[in-house]
């Protein structure tokens, strides 16, 4: 027998439930003839303890799992009697247990919500022309000089503006610095009067010849780009190793060839640079585009979720998180001491939201009959098997084992789903 109590909340639901005497006393007699060949006290051969000793010895505990056998069982068969399905463990309160009675308590527990979506069949978001100008395309071939460029020494002359000096330094801050550390490279070429070079290096070392040493100071900008030098000020040793003319490639078919095996002519590489900029574009816009839609769509329909799904995506933002800092070489100790309440509540917006999305998403793929097939799932495995240089058969095998594949196909489905959305949204 069970009582439903309709909360505030259209995610949170609560059941009285009541198991019958008949079905406690008969569990209640199962643990005990279970403790009794069990048990081990003086004065009794194991196995031969009486139900009464038993009984009044072990009260406690077979209270406990006479509850913890009873109440799962009922809870799990009064929400299927109602078409209820929780999605967070039930929080049991108001527990009455007394020899002869039915078992009694009340249940708390989250459910998806009952909605549905509302227009998005009319969310519109710009499609931005992904097309590559011809200035792009120069300026991209312009920085592959740049990177091939080549250096060729400089004889029996002082340095000029264009010139590049190739230089050991070492920088110390003035006063205390208030813990900076000094700062120093053995070998590194210098533009004298390149737009990217610090006005005092190119004052300083125009004019100077290879072998020269110099020293000044310079005064970072509060707003230096480098915010362990902004605002601070450094004294700096420098001595010229040599001096350097650069030589840009020309633009023609053998510095084509000279980039690799698959180009023969500078339109090849051209080509490849305009295909490349282009799907770079389409996949940003489109990015960004999706990002708009999701907004409009919850900002239509702002259903409330259950707060288990949120603490499980804020659980799964977290865990992705702390992977990345380890794959950069954070150790597991210094992730140890970061505050995880604060970067949970961090996460808790984010979350809450892809939670919307994900539902919302679920729910339009269900009206649209947007569906993922076995090939999309093993399409997913085969990207994820070259990734991890592993086997498609042991990649397949480990998430099946752990219950990846589900979420595999729901994340697939709403990707479809916002694939859909937005080409139609144009």
């Amino acid at each position: 027998m069970a009582e439903t109590t309709i909360t505030n909340s259209s995610t949170l639901r609560e059941i009285n439930v009541e198991v019958p005497a008949d079905v406690v006393s008969r569990e209640t007699e199962s643990v005990i003839t279970k403790f009794q060949k069990m048990a081990r006290l003086p004065g009794f051969r194991k196995g031969k303890v009486p139900a009464t000793v038993v009984r009044q010895r072990f009260a406690e505990d077979i209270k406990t799992e006479v509850v913890e056998h009873l109440i799962p069982r009922y809870f799990r068969q009064e929400t299927e009697k109602q078409g209820l399905h929780p999605v967070s463990q039930p929080r049991v309160t108001d527990l009455h247990l007394h020899d002869g009675e039915p078992l009694k308590f009340k249940a708390s527990f989250e459910i998806l919500p009952d909605f549905e979506v509302q227009g998005y069949q009319d969310i519109k978001v710009e499609h931005p022309d992904v097309a590559v100008s011809d200035e792009e395309i120069e300026k991209t071939l312009a920085q592959l000089r740049e990177q091939n460029a080549s250096y060729t020494a400089i004889e029996d002359r002082p340095i000029h503006d264009g010139d590049f000096a190739q230089v050991a330094f070492k920088g110390t801050p003035q006063g205390d610095g208030e813990g900076q550390q000094p700062v120093s490279m053995d070998d590194v070429m210098v533009e004298v009067g390149g737009t990217n070079t610090i006005p005092e290096f190119t004052e300083n070392l125009r004019g100077a010849n290879a072998g020269d040493e110099r020293t000044f100071v310079v005064k970072y900008a509060d707003d230096f780009s480098d915010q362990r030098l902004a605002g601070k000020s450094f004294d700096y040793w420098v001595k010229v190793s040599s001096v350097k003319q650069k030589h840009l490639p020309e633009l023609n078919d053998d510095f084509a060839k000279e980039l690799g095996a698959e180009f023969t002519s500078i339109d090849d590489v051209k080509k490849r640079i305009r295909e490349g900029m282009e799907g770079e574009k389409k996949h940003q816009a489109e990015h960004e585009a999706k990002d708009k839609l999701v907004d409009e769509l919850v900002k239509l329909n702002p259903i409330e979720v259950p707060d288990a799904m949120v603490e499980h995506q804020i659980d799964t933002r977290l865990e992705r998180g702390l992977r990345a800092l380890a794959a950069q070489g954070m150790k597991a100790e210094d992730m140890r001491k970061m505050d995880f309440t604060r970067l949970r509540a961090g996460q808790k917006d984010s979350a809450k939201k892809e939670v919307q999305v994900a539902l919302l998403l679920e729910k339009i793929a269900d009206k649209e009959n947007i569906s993922t097939t076995d090939e999309d799932v093993e399409k997913e495995i085969q990207i994820m098997a070259a990734q991890a240089q592993q086997p498609a058969d042991t990649v397949r095998a480990r998430l099946t084992q752990d219950g990846s594949l589900d979420r595999i196909r729901h994340r697939i489905r709403n990707e479809k789903t916002l694939d859909f959305l937005f080409s139609r949204s144009a």
